[in-house]
């Protein structure tokens, strides 16, 4: 293919030819016929395509928004000639990416790195790669396909914040619900044995009586459960860069109580989008989970979705409006304790109160920290 520097040399010769002809400038003539050539040249210069064996490796595959990601490119001559001026063309987020690479023995192998934009969350598709190879002079450039494109999950960031602590008594003689995770701390109920149970919980007069092997199942009712709504509606921020920090935000919320081993449920405009038991594994799924979330127009208002969750423990409510907000206090009765989160851009404007609610106000993730209940 002429490239642009092709194009503007035959048009230039075209234009030598066609004012130095008529007045018998043999010189003009010359000069044209040499730059046609000179083009003519490039484009079987670029005819065959060489033998190339290209692999892209995107690392890490999954990224927090505003870290590095890098692509490595290994390319190898298979053919039996030496390959020089080629290029790689990459393409990420729209942005074209576009890398040099070393000339190629025979029988070479070059490795070459680019950084990948990961300004946005989401999964991002990586590519697809194109390899072209120009002549010297940049007149033509031959460019190939190779593979499909390789997907980059850019997830939220995340900072450290303190467990919410529950003030509520909880009853000692055991719970009426198996929602609370497994432990030793209360019986629950009798259910069948199972590979892998502890013997020690086996209820030997049950077992007699039934015939079934039976074993005590015991929940620990007093590890602290956090619930994050997150609300998902669009006219609930103001912009792209709002609604990404209240992805922050809840992110924060979520996977600090995660890691920490307790439980999680997390809540969305659509309704729950995640509930984990608490492990550092589960931690990384609300990451993923939370990298795909995005506004949606059918959105419930967040009350309307906590009032459908089950109660106790601590609530976070994570939104830009403040109207669901300040009705965060008629939730208060059915859970221990509940923190309510603002993404309020502006500063200057007016202060969030209510009743026995915590409130804390955020223009970045660093407010979110600072002000967080410890």
């Amino acid at each position: 293919m002429i490239t642009k520097t092709g194009w503007g040399t035959l048009a230039a010769a075209a234009l030598l030819y066609g004012a130095g002809g008529p007045l018998g400038f043999r010189f003009a003539a010359v000069l044209a016929a040499g730059a046609a050539a000179a083009v003519a040249a490039s484009l079987l210069w670029t005819l065959g395509r060489p033998r190339l064996a290209v692999r892209r490796e995107i690392t890490p595959v999954k990224v927090t928004r505003g870290e590095a990601a890098i692509a490595m490119l290994n390319v190898r001559n298979l053919g039996r000639m030496a390959r020089g001026g080629l290029r790689a063309e990459d393409a990420c987020l729209g942005t074209p990416l576009a890398v040099e690479v070393p000339r190629l023995p025979r029988g070479a192998t070059r490795t070459v790195s680019y950084r990948l934009p990961t300004r946005r969350r989401g999964e991002i598709a990586v590519g697809p790669l194109r390899l072209s190879r120009g002549d010297p002079f940049g007149l033509a450039r031959r460019t190939t396909q190779y593979g499909g494109a390789d997907t980059l999950l850019v997830r939220p960031r995340t900072v450290p914040l303190d467990l919410l602590s529950a003030g509520r008594s909880r009853h000692l003689e055991g719970v009426s619900t198996g929602a609370a995770p497994s432990g030793t701390v209360a019986f629950h109920t009798l259910r069948e044995y199972v590979i892998g149970d502890d013997m020690r919980h086996v209820h030997w007069r049950s077992s007699a009586r039934t015939g079934v092997l039976m074993v005590k199942q015991l929940v620990d009712i007093s590890l602290p459960h956090t619930t994050v709504a997150f609300d998902t509606r669009p006219g609930a921020y103001e912009g792209d860069d709002d609604f990404e920090l209240a992805v922050d935000a809840a992110a924060s919320a979520a996977c600090s109580a995660a890691r920490r081993h307790y439980p999680v449920h997390l809540l969305t405009g659509a309704g729950t989008l995640l509930t984990t038991k608490g492990s550092p594994a589960e931690a990384e799924e609300v990451l993923d989970r939370l990298a795909l979330v995005e506004r949606e127009p059918d959105a419930r208002p967040p009350l309307d979705i906590v009032r459908r969750a089950p109660a106790g423990g601590s609530l976070v409510l994570v939104s830009g409006a403040r109207d669901a907000l300040a009705q965060a206090a008629s939730l208060r009765r059915r859970f221990d304790r509940v923190v309510c989160v603002w993404v309020q851009a502006a500063e200057d404007g007016p202060r969030l109160a209510i009743a026995d609610v915590s409130v804390v106000e955020i223009a970045d993730l660093d407010d979110l920290r600072a002000g967080w209940p410890r």
